[in-house]
């Protein structure tokens, strides 16, 4: 398929007098876009392009689109984005929305701090805190894709090869596709393919850390397990975090822990032995210790990372961008990789509404969106990492860090910088 490399962005037609208005939109000739990936980052830009008035080419290389992985939280800087692009109302079907976040010692059960949620996260940052399967949220995002007639969704297309010049982007796949764009946006996750031709460093790093995820019904686990709430549970070198989905019918539960794994690392998801999580967690109390005995059905993923970013080239070169993952995969100790790729999109077509006006005008455009969102990126992952550190401390560390919480609480865990981003 050859994708049409006109301008990107034109001025909009002709009003009924005849004259041409001069506001710059995003409407163009078809496939003005192209778009590695059918995660959710990739869908987030496939949409947000698609309401700003562009064609898009979506690639995805799996046979059907689906989502791996349990639990998403959303902090209220993400359902934002959400809100902005209509789909509240989708949101609020599908989603819970705790009132509170608790902090708990693993090894007594005391509560350390609490976030309140609910109508303080509405009251501050102009949106509520949500949690939600992570399925049903790239559920939402298709559905909301698919709406829009100007966005080609093409699955079983792997991407072979990436090229750019000055007026445009080249791409081969491995089914024999040839495909010319002005803009190229590689979506396509950690082990990203347009990030190796824009960027071919080191690949990802393992962090040393498991993650056991489970998601099960409430209704079969013992009433004084089932919750409705965000819990953190920190123990010596591991640290659990529970909390509702599908509208609180549904617990999800990801438990990490430190270690290495053999397998695949290209491949996220592994069955899990329930005994080994048990062991590992044998010293914690109820009523995590019983959550942990009342759940069968684990999976296992081995934690990767890139260090924190370092400069904007790591987001965009010349026609083309990187998203989510595939620029800043980050450790999960923040809640925010998805929230990451949602602002990444909602940024990027910003940028190009704002700064091209014609195909010329791209490389402008993702500069600019490179220098409004790799520092705030690099800020997250950095934080990750370090609450991951926090979050396994033992000894005295670990007893200064659960005074500190008892003392601040609601003041260590709010985070305005993170949360009230672009209010």
């Amino acid at each position: 398929m050859k994708v049409n490399t006109g301008s990107v962005f034109s001025v909009s037609a002709p009003d009924q007098g005849g004259a041409i208005s001069p506001q710059v939109t995003m409407r163009s000739m078809k496939q003005s876009m192209v778009i590695v990936g059918g995660g959710i980052g990739g869908l987030a830009t496939a949409l947000a392009a698609a309401r700003a008035g562009a064609a898009v080419q979506l690639l995805e290389q799996a046979q059907a689109f689906a989502e791996v992985g349990a639990g998403i939280q959303l902090g209220p800087n993400v359902v934002r984005v959400l809100q902005q692009w209509g789909l509240e109302p989708a949101l609020r079907r599908v989603a819970a929305f705790p009132d509170r976040l608790e902090v708990r010692s693993a090894l007594t059960a005391q509560v350390l701090g609490i976030l309140p949620l609910g109508e303080r996260a509405v009251a501050h940052y102009g949106a509520p805190y949500a949690t939600v399967a992570r399925a049903d949220l790239h559920s939402l995002l298709l559905q909301a894709t698919r709406a829009h007639a100007d966005v080609d969704l093409q699955l079983h297309a792997v991407l072979a090869s990436v090229q750019q010049d000055g007026q445009q982007v080249q791409l081969q796949t491995t089914q024999g596709a040839s495909i010319s764009t002005p803009l190229l946006v590689g979506a396509d996750g950690l082990w990203s393919r347009v990030r190796q031709h824009l960027l071919p460093d080191a690949q990802p790093r393992a962090t040393g850390h498991l993650a056991f995820r489970a998601m099960v019904k409430q209704s079969v686990l013992p009433a004084l397990v089932r919750s409705h709430v965000v819990t953190a549970w920190l123990g010596p070198k591991f640290h659990a975090v529970q909390y509702p989905v599908r509208g609180g019918e549904w617990l999800n539960v990801v438990v990490i822990v430190q270690g290495h794994t053999a397998g695949d690392p290209t491949s996220w998801d592994h069955s899990a032995n329930a005994t080994e999580i048990r062991a590992r967690l044998a010293y914690a109390q109820a009523p995590l210790l019983d959550l942990i005995h009342a759940i069968d059905d684990w999976r296992l993923w081995a934690l990767y990372d890139r260090p924190p970013m370092a400069s904007a080239s790591e987001q965009a070169q010349g026609r083309i961008a990187l998203l989510g993952d595939a620029a800043h995969p980050m450790r999960p100790y923040l809640a925010q990789g998805a929230g990451m790729a949602m602002e990444d999109a909602q940024q990027l077509v910003a940028s190009l509404q704002t700064h091209a006006a014609h195909a010329t005008d791209v490389p402008a455009a993702l500069a600019h969106y490179a220098q409004a969102r790799w520092q705030r990126n690099a800020r997250v992952q950095a934080r990750a990492i370090r609450n991951g550190q926090i979050f396994h401390l033992r000894g005295p560390m670990r007893m200064g860090r659960d005074a500190s919480l008892k003392l601040l609480g609601e003041k260590l865990l709010d985070m305005p910088w993170l949360y009230g981003y672009g209010v």
